[in-house]
């Protein structure tokens, strides 16, 4: 019988998978990756473990990667400002390299020679995981069971699973797919596939609406060093309970809500809503701060460099060549980024209010308008002669 390790999530559709390969004839190794995925009301790696054995896995994988997500590819990606189209802060694409790396480990550890995964066809998680693994291990088998099973949608998924006992949590009446890590979290399906239709408050898990939030701001300081953030309002955390902090506190104030029509990999329009408290205020407070301590042309060639980057991680290209070509030129950047920012939250905002480094580049004797000026205005008119000599005619 051959072997296959499956990336399982203990939601619906590896659920399914794992009954689903069985059948075919597979031996299932189902692998579950800790990314911080918070579980809760019941939820556990033990319930998780004991599903996909219901299921049919012969043995179940559970590995806690949260440190490695963090330093490899969280903080990173916080350094590089990637944001996709100017919304998407990454947190599902950021964790399927990670688990890409240990699919392969895992399979190898096993000798099974193939890996399969819960990703659908229309995705960009297909991509993701199945570019890296072939990076890594391109001998390996890849099954995709979604894009090929009889299955044609998550009502008949739960038909299925009722039908051999495999337990769930979804039900027909909230039919979201959600994959939430310690980054953030990604929902979709459901009633959000009607564009005009505002989400439901029922769809987000970690954020308050503005209506509910406090009717009073709450400030923070962001305390970062070489680009890292180290502390909170002066006090020092680990980086893991600094983003827990975080996304409890911004939670609170309803910041981090985004609702985006984006564009997939594969071609088509897809309506995303995530939640990512944390990575919204980390990512205002670390680009305020390179606008305190970058100069101009270094911080507007970053801007095209961030943009690059978020491609990179949303197409799945994260083991590329020019990834981490990308990843030298950003750890350079990061030399003087020193210092502090604070910030405003309320009703679903997150503003910088306040800014300090050591490395600033402001100079208020130079930007004043009161009686401490020493800017010479005298030599404006020969820069700006200069300026515009090569579009005169």
């Amino acid at each position: 019988m051959k072997k296959v390790v499956l990336a399982y999530s203990g939601g619906l559709d590896t659920s399914c998978i794992v009954r689903w390969l069985k059948e075919k004839g597979y031996e299932v190794i189902c692998f579950v990756a800790d990314l911080g995925q918070g579980l809760s009301q019941g939820e556990n790696f033990e319930a998780i473990e004991k599903r996909a054995l219901a299921a049919g896995a012969s043995k179940v994988y559970i590995r806690d990667l949260q440190e490695e997500f963090i330093s490899d590819f969280i903080i990173p990606a916080l350094k590089a400002n990637a944001v996709y189209e100017g919304k998407y802060l990454l947190a599902t694409a950021l964790g399927r390299p990670l688990i890409a790396k240990y699919l392969v480990q895992i399979a190898h550890k096993e000798k099974a020679s193939a890996v399969a995964h819960g990703c659908t066809g229309k995705g960009n998680d297909q991509v993701r995981l199945e570019v890296a693994i072939g990076i890594l291990d391109p001998r390996l088998e890849i099954i995709a069971p979604v894009r090929e099973w009889e299955f044609k949608s998550r009502e008949e998924e739960i038909e299925y699973a009722l039908k051999y006992n495999i337990p769930i949590d979804v039900t027909k009446k909230k039919p979201y797919s959600i994959d939430r890590n310690l980054w953030g979290i990604s929902i979709e399906a459901g009633v959000l596939e009607n564009l005009e239709q505002e989400p439901p408050e029922d769809a987000y898990m970690i954020t308050k609406s503005s209506t509910q939030s406090a009717s009073y701001p709450r400030y923070l300081e962001v305390t970062f060093t070489r680009g890292v953030p180290v502390k909170i309002d002066g006090k020092v955390f680990k980086i893991k309970n600094l983003i827990n902090h975080l996304n409890e506190v911004g939670g609170q104030f309803g910041v981090g809500r985004t609702d985006m029509v984006e564009n997939r990999l594969v071609g088509i329009k897809s309506r995303e809503i995530y939640e990512a408290p944390a990575a919204t205020i980390l990512y205002t407070a670390h680009k305020e701060l390179e606008a305190l301590v970058l100069d101009r042309e270094l911080a507007h060639f970053k801007e095209i460099i961030s943009l690059k980057y978020a491609e990179l991680v949303y197409y799945g290209l994260w083991f590329s060549a020019l990834k981490e070509a990308l990843d030298g030129f950003v750890s350079k950047t990061q030399k003087f980024v020193s210092g502090s920012i604070k910030l405003r939250l309320s009703k679903g905002t997150c503003v910088a209010v306040g800014r300090k480094s050591a490395h600033s580049l402001y100079k208020k004797e130079l930007s004043t308008y009161g009686k401490e000026d020493k800017f010479d205005q005298k030599l404006a008119e020969g820069f700006i002669k200069l300026w515009g000599m090569p579009y005169k005619r």
